[in-house]
């Protein structure tokens, strides 16, 4: 596959120009005429070396949605015209993937589209979330000041997440890696010590017996192993999928030691975060909560806040759903209710945010300290194991001679 750029005629004889992906020129010129465009130039801008492989390195990141609102905002805040600023922003953009798709909402904005409108179209890139504030940006007549905040708010979600994946790598780096040098071990290195033992006659003590075990069936099954693995992942990726099951992943999650708090605490800040930008964004607070529903990405929090969006449209108070559920502490409905009281809502969310984002940090810093001396324990308390089951009996051997 390859990108194209092309120059063309609409159907109102207006240049416009974009990008289009296809395996060759022809196939190009076919797609452009489908959509009645007059071909004026086509010139081949990028290729995928027909494996795919460049489209799967060039996924779409938080930061390139962050770095898309920055300049978006600038450039139309220096009274650049839309259309301009997003065909200036493909030519900008480096991931192939994200040119793609903003070349065609820029096709889409060129052919009188609101901007907002052609941003739905691709659900896969720009959520609900994002789509709702821009459209309350358009409505305001302060799309710039609008792009700025939302991604000023992408950028906490994503320095947020960033802190929490590099606090987890390296302790799920060195467990990996004691993992595939204990299987290496187990098949290849203890089946020759063990040999010898077997050999002599003498009495192997549990832990020896248990190793050998071990190690016989990894080096008999090991394919079964691997099957498992990949199985387990597969399983747990459609476990997912399925509403009743994917509800009962994130209730565990939630019930974790040490980390549930952790992800309680991360739930929290995305609703308060997420709401607080859609309140300011002049979404009406109902609205904003089905989407706030999405965006929290846990079953038992997307179904409380649903039930809050429910009360609302009753008429009732947006914390009453809170209250005294067990996965929200107390000062959450607490605050909320008060700015509720003195229409001060998104003022107070911000507050929460604030004081859970401290939380989330504290909590991390924490985990990164306590994460060496544990990992240390688990390194020791194996490789303590490994060497008993197999010096106890070469002890014993000795004794004998």
């Amino acid at each position: 596959m390859a990108i194209f750029k092309y120059k063309a005629l609409n159907e109102e004889q207006k240049t416009i120009s974009g990008l289009v992906d296809a395996s060759d020129e022809e196939s190009a010129v076919d797609t452009l005429k489908e959509k009645n465009l007059t071909i004026i130039s086509l010139n081949k801008e990028s290729e995928d070396s027909g494996s795919g492989f460049s489209f799967i390195l060039d996924k779409i990141k938080p930061k390139d949605l962050v770095t898309f609102s920055r300049q978006l905002s600038v450039l139309i805040s220096a009274n650049v015209a839309l259309v301009q600023a997003m065909k200036i922003l493909v030519d900008q953009t480096e991931n192939v993937k994200f040119k793609m798709v903003l070349s065609e909402i820029t096709d889409d904005i060129d052919e009188g589209a609101q901007f907002s409108a052609a941003l739905a179209r691709k659900p896969d890139v720009f959520s609900d979330f994002f789509t709702n504030v821009v459209k309350s940006g358009e409505t305001s007549g302060k799309l710039d000041e609008v792009l700025n905040y939302l991604a000023d708010e992408l950028e906490k979600d994503y320095d947020m997440q960033s802190k929490i994946k590099g606090a987890m790598i390296y302790p799920i780096f060195v467990l990996l890696l004691m993992t595939v040098v204990g299987v290496v071990m187990l098949v290849f290195v203890v089946p020759k010590l063990t040999s010898v033992m077997e050999e002599s006659g003498v009495e192997l003590p549990l832990p020896t017996k248990i190793l050998i075990a071990v190690s016989d069936f990894l080096a008999a099954y090991w394919w079964l192993v691997v099957a498992g693995v990949i199985g387990g992942i597969v399983g747990f990726k459609a476990a997912k999928k399925n509403p009743t099951s994917k509800r009962f992943l994130d209730m565990v999650i939630l019930r974790l030691p040490i980390f549930g708090p952790l992800f309680q605490n991360i739930y929290l800040v995305r609703f308060t975060r997420s709401l607080q930008t859609l309140i300011i964004g002049g979404v009406n607070i109902s609205k904003a909560l089905g989407i706030v529903a999405e965006v929290v990405s846990n079953s038992v929090y997307s179904e409380l806040i649903l039930k809050s969006k429910h009360e609302v449209e009753d008429g009732n108070s947006i914390s009453g759903a809170f209250q005294d559920n067990k996965n929200v502490p107390n000062m959450v409905p607490q605050m909320m209710n008060v700015g509720e009281k003195t229409g001060k809502l998104d003022e107070v969310l911000k507050r929460i945010t604030e004081f859970y984002t401290r939380e989330i940090d504290n909590t991390v810093a924490n985990l990164m300290t306590l994460m060496e001396p544990l990992i240390m324990i688990i390194m020791g308390i194996g490789v303590g194991i490994m060497v008993a089951a197999i010096i106890l009996p070469m002890y014993q051997m000795a004794q004998g001679y």
